[in-house]
């Protein structure tokens, strides 16, 4: 998911003189978001008319950047949906200000998950029929089931916390204890079967280096908080500035303190990733390894996901004055988000570049146009889904009420 510029409230306020209005604001992003959509249209013909031949892909390396941000947008979606449980099933109602648009989030980016793997695969006409085949040793099988009970409970419990908001809950008592259940049950399923499963997908595959291994799905459910709670703090700051309201800074230096916590624990999971299989001198591993930090990929690996994803985040929310600015917080945020990125492309590529037997040849992969222009319109796609439906319903306070409204639910849920 990107960032929203939108308001779901229109500006009142008149305009200074050489100030970029929220409703002027509004217009340009919708427009530039429409053509992204319409360039990634017009990439959709050529994959739907000339196959995986407008793609770089190969039956060597036949996954690439659709099924990278296929598995980053799942774990934008998981990562969105615990945050958004912080709120609503253990209290934390300083970050409730952001619980609608967790819940937005977690179901917008998983409706651009499944949209990529749909691209991927190619036939959309046969989507139905993973509900149709069944097999209990297939993650595939069980990930396809895990994703819609996701879905369906995210929707209920937006819809819940909407209506709460609005007051058109007869008890709030009783509408916060069933988002406490909602969130309860989907926490589970969030982390062992939406990513947590779409990691064990890859975990699986004992052919291919730093794929096999148990570790896999834990790294997949950690990545997930790191970039949910970037997306919200990005998303907070972007609709805040862009509907001409100053961001919270108390909520912007907590999400900071959520960040910098499971950026710490995502780094050190990479640590044992790599020095387990480096010690126990894993062929397949080390050839991987050696692929993503000394060969073709090493600019994704050392520059964008650990220098730009890690370290200078890292570095940001660490410091004290640096943390307690909003701007900053939201720089850095920015930063995980693309370090994510890189992170996912550097799961799927680099394992299929090495031949998995002595002899056979090996993989190059670089996305094509095609593939780039296409994988922006669905992006673009998701964003302004968000926005129109921000748009429409409260998903983002706009005054001080948040506050009156955090510390309402706060002595209800107590009582």
């Amino acid at each position: 998911m990107t960032t929203t510029l939108t308001s779901s409230r229109p500006a009142t306020t008149p305009a200074k003189s050489g100030r970029v209005t929220p409703a002027r604001t509004r217009v340009l992003w919708y427009g530039f978001l429409g053509l992204l959509i319409v360039a990634g249209g017009i990439a959709f013909f050529f994959r739907m008319t000339q196959g995986l031949a407008v793609t770089n892909l190969s039956s060597t390396t036949p996954w690439g950047a659709w099924v990278a941000f296929y598995i980053f947008f799942v774990g934008l979606s998981a990562g969105a949906f615990l945050l958004s449980s912080l709120v609503y099933v253990f209290g934390m109602y300083q970050f409730e200000r952001i619980g609608r648009a967790a819940l937005l989030s977690a179901i917008v980016s998983m409706g651009v998950a499944l949209a990529f793997i749909a691209v991927d695969l190619g036939r959309i006409d046969r989507s139905a029929l993973p509900l149709v085949f069944f097999h209990w040793t297939s993650p595939l099988s069980w990930e396809v089931r895990f994703y819609i009970v996701y879905i369906i409970l995210l929707s209920a419990e937006l819809a819940i916390a909407i209506r709460l908001h609005k007051g058109l809950s007869k008890s709030s008592v009783r509408a916060q204890r069933r988002l406490r259940i909602l969130g309860t049950i989907g926490i589970p399923l969030a982390i062992f079967g939406v990513h947590g499963g779409t990691g064990t997908i890859f975990a699986v595959l004992k052919a291919r280096g730093m794929w096999f291994g148990g570790l896999f799905p834990v790294i997949f459910v950690v990545s997930a908080m790191v970039s949910g709670t970037a997306l919200l703090a990005v998303i907070h700051y972007a609709q805040s500035r862009g509907s001409g309201r100053r961001p919270d800074a108390g909520l912007m230096k907590g999400l900071a303190t959520v960040l910098a916590g499971v950026l710490c624990v995502d780094l050190g999971l990479m640590f044992y990733e790599f020095i387990v299989p480096l010690l126990a001198f894993q062929p397949h591993d080390g050839d991987v390894i050696r692929v993503m930090t000394l060969g073709p990929m090493w600019w994704s690996f050392w520059i964008i996901q650990l220098l730009a994803g890690m370290i200078i985040p890292l570095v940001v929310l660490l410091t004290p004055r640096l943390r307690a600015r909003p701007g900053m917080v939201a720089a850095a945020a920015v930063l995980v988000v693309v370090g994510i990125v890189g992170v996912r492309f550097n799961i799927v590529v680099p394992p299929l570049i090495p031949g998995v037997i002595d002899g056979l040849p090996a993989g190059h992969y670089l996305p094509s146009l095609v593939e780039w222009v296409l994988s922006l319109g669905l992006i673009a796609g998701g964003a302004a889904a968000y926005s129109l439906i921000s748009e429409l319903l409260p998903i983002h306070d706009h005054d001080d009420g948040a506050e009156a409204e955090a510390s309402e639910l706060s002595k209800e849920a107590s009582a």
